[in-house]
């Protein structure tokens, strides 16, 4: 796996997370890493039945306590296996964790997804956020995670025009993160690239040959995608290596759609038991923290996510 050294593991107790504590641990153990273990608890205040100051903070401490010990038990099967630090955090859950990740400087955080109705989404509120915010890359895990993952599907978009565009050193990230990931899982890659050609339609309204004209414009659109998906192939094979590139045996897939129903009917077409792909298009632009493309497919997807920001990013977060 890229070689991570600082891991922020944050507990989410509304769900069974033995199996993606377990993962954390071992990928602590594969990098040589340092992993660390937090909870989130509310800030307590004053209200019915809790007028008083003291009251607020025998209260507040009362709940640190039963908190540190829910973890310690937590993080106690694994402590022969790797040394552990745990940490009771205290306020907005999303806040708290990104302001720990820009204090403490970890390289990744690793969460249960909060599965607030498995039926419709598995990403809470709290989920959202740090994928919007967090300058780490987030690994969000379903219930009952995997000890190896059998299908990893990576996303990556570029402009065929910009080949050193910023967006290019975001996929250089999201193919170091999935192609060493699949390599130590001995996991099938695929990585897809969703494009369009936004003129097709004009041509066929306005052109005095409008089938052959869209046609000719098509087609030529297709060959400049395919053109950069060339280039990442290589980019890929130039990062691992020819050796590990053969066995790894990556298959690429160049489709024309909307990303936003490509990506997740792919996701579930392969079984994919966890999508990589960057969660910010722009940089640089007040607002804008996950495009509306990213936002649009992590609501639709089912299983596991790893999503990282490209190059640059700065946190709307800060410590103050």
């Amino acid at each position: 796996m890229k070689g991570f050294k600082n891991i922020l593991y944050v507990s989410e107790n509304a769900v069974e997370q033995d199996s993606a504590l377990a993962r954390a641990v071992s990928l602590a153990e594969n990098n040589q890493a340092d992993l660390t273990v937090v909870d989130v608890i509310p800030q307590i205040t004053a209200g019915i039945g809790l007028a008083s100051g003291r009251a607020v903070s025998d209260t507040q401490v009362r709940l640190e306590a039963e908190c540190r010990q829910a973890l310690d038990s937590l993080v106690e099967p694994y402590l022969e296996r790797r040394p552990i630090q745990s940490k009771v955090l205290v306020g907005a859950m999303y806040l708290e964790v990104i302001r720990t990740v820009i204090r403490d400087g970890y390289d990744l955080v690793m969460k249960p997804a909060a599965n607030p109705d498995f039926l419709e989404r598995i990403f809470g509120s709290d989920d959202m956020h740090l994928l919007r915010k967090c300058p780490a890359p987030v690994w969000l895990m379903k219930m009952a995670e995997k000890t190896n993952y059998e299908r990893i599907l990576t996303a990556v978009d570029f402009d065929p025009s910009e080949p050193e565009s910023a967006q290019q050193g975001l996929n250089r990230t999201l193919l170091e993160l999935s192609s060493s990931l699949a390599l130590s899982d001995f996991a099938q890659l695929h990585l897809l690239h969703v494009w369009d050609a936004p003129a097709e339609m004009l041509l066929r309204s306005w052109s005095d040959n409008p089938e052959e004209a869209a046609s000719r414009y098509v087609e030529k659109e297709r060959s400049r995608h395919q053109n950069g998906m060339a280039s990442l192939r290589e980019e890929l094979r130039a990062r691992i290596g020819q050796e590990a590139y053969d066995y790894l045996s990556p298959r690429f897939h160049l489709i024309q759609g909307s990303a936003t129903r490509v990506i997740p009917e792919m996701a579930k077409q392969l079984q994919a038991d966890l999508v990589v792909m960057g969660t910010v298009a722009r940089t640089g632009v007040p607002g804008i923290f996950i495009g509306n493309t990213a936002e649009t497919v992590l609501e639709q997807l089912r299983c596991s996510v790893l999503a990282t920001k490209p190059p640059g990013f700065v946190s709307p977060v800060t410590l103050g």
